[in-house]
Formats: C-alpha cells, sequence, structure tokens
C-alpha cells in the first residue's frame, strides 16, 4: 500500500489547474519546495545538492511571510520546507510554519531531524501536514558514515521522532510523520533495522527509495549503482505492514533508474512548482541550480506575481519546451512522474477514447 502516493503522483487531483494549462493559460504552481537555510548540519555521502557548498545564508523570515500571503492569494496549494540546507536551522521555522497554514498552503517537512525537539514538535505539528525524516541507515555505526555525523546524533532522531509520535496522540494533531532510506551499498544491510525501529517507536510509513545522481553534484561513489539485487527487500519489508504502519519500497523508481528511460523527451511540468533557494531566488527547477535559464527572479526584489508573470521566466520556458533535452536530465527528478502523466495528455496513446 503507499496511501500517500508517494511512488505516484498527485497531480491528477487538480484536475481544474491542469485543464487551464491544456488551454495555454498561465498558471500558478500547485506545489512549491523552499529552502529556509542553505547549510546543514550533516554532510549526507550521498548529498546532491554538496555543489552548493552549503552556504551560511537564510531567508528573510518577513519577506517569505509577505510571499507566502501573496502565494495563498493566488493558488499555492502547498510547501515542503526542506532545500540545500537543514529547514529546522532557521530559528524562525516555527513562526514561518504557522503563518504558511494561516496563508491557506498546507506545510510539510523533509528534514533530518535532529532538531526536531520535543518543543520544536509542539510548535509546528498543529500546522503540519506531513514530516519526513532522511535517516539514511538502521544503525548508528551505518548512520555515522553516511550522515557523516555524530553517531549521537542517530539516537537524537529516534528520540525525537518517539516525542513527535506522543505530542501527535496527546494532542490529536493529524501531521503524518514518515521516515526515508536512500538505498546504499553501505545501508542495505540495516533496512529491516531501521523498518523495526519506525514501527516500534509509531511511525506511520517508512520510504525506500533508490539514489539519484544530480549532475552538478561533487558526490560519484553511487553513480553507477543498480537496484535489481536489492529488490527482495520489498516482500521482505512486507511482513512489518499492518493498519497502523507501512513500508513504501520504491520500486517502480528503481527499476526507472536502473533502466535509464524516460517516456517523454521534453519537460512540462514546471508551470505546476518551483523552488525558492535560501537566497531568495526563484528557480523552475532544483536540479539546475545556478543555472541562469532556469532563474526567474528574487523574492528579495520583487513580488511573486511579477517574478511568475516575467519576460524572464516566459522566455525560460520557451527555451525549455524547444531546447531542453530530458536526456540530460536527472534521472526520477521530482517531477518525472507528472512529466509521465501531461506527456500522456498532450501525446495520448492510440484507441484513447476506448476509456
Amino acid at each position: 500500500m503507499d496511501e500517500f502516493r508517494i511512488d505516484s503522483h498527485k497531480l491528477l487531483y487538480h484536475v481544474p489547474r491542469v485543464n487551464d494549462w491544456l488551454a495555454g493559460k498561465n498558471i500558478y504552481p500547485v506545489y512549491m519546495e523552499i529552502s529556509p537555510m542553505g547549510t546543514c548540519n550533516h554532510r549526507c555521502t550521498f548529498c546532491a545538492l554538496d555543489f552548493m557548498e552549503y552556504e551560511v545564508r537564510y531567508l528573510d523570515a518577513s519577506i517569505l511571510k509577505e510571499m507566502l500571503s501573496e502565494m495563498g492569494e493566488l493558488g499555492l496549494k502547498s510547501v515542503m520546507y526542506a532545500g540545500e540546507g537543514e529547514p529546522l536551522l532557521h530559528k524562525r521555522i516555527a513562526e514561518i510554519t504557522e503563518h504558511t497554514k494561516k496563508s491557506g498552503i498546507d506545510v510539510a517537512f523533509t528534514t533530518n531531524a535532529v532538531l526536531l525537539s520535543k518543543a520544536m514538535s509542539e510548535k509546528i505539528l498543529p500546522y503540519t501536514e506531513w514530516i519526513k525524516v532522511s535517516i539514511n541507515a538502521g544503525s548508528r555505526e551505518s548512520y555515522s558514515k553516511i550522515h557523516r555525523a555524530k553517531p549521537e546524533d542517530f539516537d537524537k532522531v529516534i528520540k525525537n521522532m518517539t516525542d513527535a509520535v506522543k505530542v501527535r496522540e496527546e494532542n490529536g494533531y493529524s501531521c503524518a510523520l514518515g521516515m526515508q532510506m536512500v538505498l546504499l551499498p553501505d545501508n542495505a544491510n540495516t533496512v529491516l533495522d531501521l523498518a523495526k525501529t519506525a514501527k516500534d517507536i509509531g511511525i506511520d510509513y517508512l520510504v525506500i527509495k533508490p539514489y539519484s545522481h544530480q549532475d552538478l553534484s561533487k558526490t560519484e561513489d553511487y553513480k553507477d549503482i543498480r537496484y535489481e539485487k536489492y529488490l527482495t527487500l520489498a516482500d521482505q519489508l512486507k511482513k512489518f505492514n499492518d493498519k497502523n504502519f507501512n513500508t513504501v519500497f520504491r520500486i517502480n523508481t528503481m527499476k526507472k533508474w536502473d533502466d535509464g528511460d524516460r517516456s517523454y523527451n521534453r519537460c512540462l511540468a514546471l508551470p505546476f512548482w518551483s523552488y525558492i533557494d535560501s537566497g531568495g531566488g526563484v528557480w523552475g527547477c532544483s536540479a539546475y541550480l545556478g543555472d541562469d535559464r532556469f532563474l526567474y527572479g528574487n523574492i528579495n526584489e520583487s513580488s511573486f506575481k511579477k517574478i511568475w508573470e516575467s519576460e524572464k521566466r516566459e522566455r525560460s520556458l520557451k527555451w525549455i519546451e524547444k531546447e531542453l533535452d530530458t536526456r540530460d536530465c536527472r534521472v526520477n527528478c521530482r517531477m518525472d512522474e507528472v512529466n509521465r502523466y501531461l506527456w500522456d495528455l498532450k501525446k495520448p496513446p492510440p484507441h484513447h477514447n476506448f476509456i
């Protein structure tokens, strides 16, 4: 079971906006990823954004809140706080979280959870739809090597998530609490251990996902990894599943990584999402951070509406439509499944009227 469609997409629940896009109208994004903080307290061996150098910079909370109010009115549905750094390092992240939700925007986090103390959980869980913790090993030793962090951080994360579960249950909050592991040769032997730990402390789900290489990344240790020999883990993980806990082994995504194949040759997904980096830059795609052809503008200099409707963004979309070859893109990018869906709408198969 993949209740949250983690190994798929959810654009099919936004048909009116898809219809507007098909009709050639300018649409505002459904989803946005925002990086509140540029630096990180870990240096994971597989980090796709290591080329950003973990710069110590952060979004101005007042400017961000003003933009979030604007974006809520323009129709933004959701924000995931993650990005090139650790979002919980931002000193005003709890305040930002509350404001995001009160602007009519659903909130989520991808975090390493070292800073997700009980006090922080009490502040952000009331306003958050889900928190997914990046915990890339099931033992202290493997965790320390992969996260390049202290072994004690593993214990801290487990305690923090145990406390988060208690905060949620005691207050009746609906926030889904999950964990995810990037499956690597270095941690494959700890997958089952992590599943047991996650279930024991009351986590809702554990995602096992493949590595995805970013061409700009300094890290190349895993770019030739193949997942065929790991697929049997899917059946082994099923024994942990019950009505309260689920494992999501992203076998579809792993097979796509091994095959390296795409069913589309143009990126169509960019109008439906965007990325804001820790310096305020608004980007069409997070896989091309630093490439000015994907940079639309900066929230420190202009309103989001002006940025989204600017000539610069229009030129970017036209260039992507005509010039960008998706064979050069990151395999299993965040919008891969959305692109497959949109490509089918634009290029329907034969006999598509026989529903």
